[in-house]
């Protein structure tokens, strides 16, 4: 699954770090997501639409 998580985060001059503290998730988990490497559980996916103020499909698209 292709994501914007990396985009949206540059866009407001957040660390991953920054954003895994507002999502409760560990940097490492942040990092896995913008690369691709794992996939968010749902509940997690909402959370970081909320964080980014959009919609799950303006955020995650499927390859």
């Amino acid at each position: 699954m292709k994501n914007r998580i990396r985009e949206l985060r540059a866009e407001r001059g957040w660390s991953q770090a920054a954003l895994a503290e507002r999502l409760d998730v560990s940097r490492q988990t942040v990092n896995a997501i913008e690369t691709g490497r794992y996939d968010p559980s749902l509940p997690l996916a909402f959370a970081i639409a909320r964080v980014f103020g959009t919609a799950i499909e303006s955020i995650f698209q499927e390859e």
